[in-house]
């Protein structure tokens, strides 16, 4: 909220600043987007960030505070939000909802704990593990180290995240990373990252009943999956492992795994990289 209340201070100065300068000249003729029918001004704003609307909201308020623009992008960058259940009360406003979540996210990079207490105290986001589940599943400007530190404290949210997560029909690889990219596993191996993983075995055979692989083996596919990926992926490894080698020590640790579905694998790292994004 703040940022986007300076900047608009700011072009306010800028605009009256040129105003002097340009004072006696021919003044520039620009289009009144109001005189315009309300389907097409409405159009032409629904292209302009929420600063730029803002500023326009300084020529046209009620073009540029209309809650059918300020409802599409809190959407856009929020989209589930408990207050969204608030809007038919008294007093409502879709711009000062988007001016609060600005204002919490910013926060929640910054502070993740100070972030989740905002959204809590202003009643954004409902307290239960669940809603900020939603939030944080959700939410396209999260932080992503901010949220993996918040998820490593609060195993309750983690929980439903995982929850969240459809792996139906997809092929094991493509799933982890799907994951990874969501709860941001830690740069090293420890507890927390055996947590995910074990998680996500388990969420994976769930999603898929009739998967001919126990949750165990996943687990161990898995971390051969996140070895694979570093061996690949890391330049101080100079003999990287090869496909027949991959598939030999797949088949040893788990023997439900044969040679083409091994295969697979490895190709798929070796093609479309690690199974865990870099913050």
């Amino acid at each position: 909220m703040g940022q986007i209340l300076r900047r608009v201070q700011e072009m306010e100065q800028e605009v009256e600043r040129m105003a002097g300068m340009r004072r006696g000249s021919t003044p520039c003729q620009f289009p009144d987007i109001s005189c315009l029918p309300p389907e097409l001004s409405l159009q032409v704003l629904s292209h302009l960030n929420a600063t730029d609307l803002c500023l326009a909201s300084c020529v046209w308020e009620d073009l540029g505070g209309d809650e059918i623009l300020w409802h599409s992008l809190c959407r856009t960058q929020w989209r589930s939000v408990s207050a969204y259940r608030n809007q038919s009360c008294p007093g409502f406003s879709f711009k000062r909802l988007y001016l609060q979540l600005d204002e919490a996210t910013l926060t929640f990079n910054a502070d993740a704990k100070l972030g989740m207490e905002y959204l809590l105290r202003e009643r954004l986001v409902d307290d239960t593990p669940l809603e900020i589940a939603k939030f944080l599943h959700t939410c396209r400007l999260i932080d992503r180290q901010k949220k993996r530190d918040f998820l490593s404290e609060r195993q309750d949210v983690l929980d439903e995240i995982v929850k969240l997560q459809h792996f139906e029909n997809q092929f094991l690889p493509n799933a982890l990373r799907k994951f990874f990219e969501d709860t941001m596993p830690p740069n090293e191996r420890n507890d927390y990252l055996s947590e995910l993983v074990k998680k996500f075995s388990d969420r994976f055979c769930e999603c898929n009943p009739n998967l001919r692989l126990t949750q165990e083996a996943v687990y161990i596919v898995c971390f051969s999956l996140i070895m694979l990926s570093v061996d690949l992926s890391s330049p101080h490894v100079k003999n990287k492992m090869s496909k027949r080698e991959f598939i030999r020590n797949t088949r040893r640790a788990v023997i439900e795994v044969n040679d083409e579905f091994a295969g697979h694998m490895y190709d798929n790292i070796y093609l479309v990289g690690h199974v865990a994004p870099k913050i």
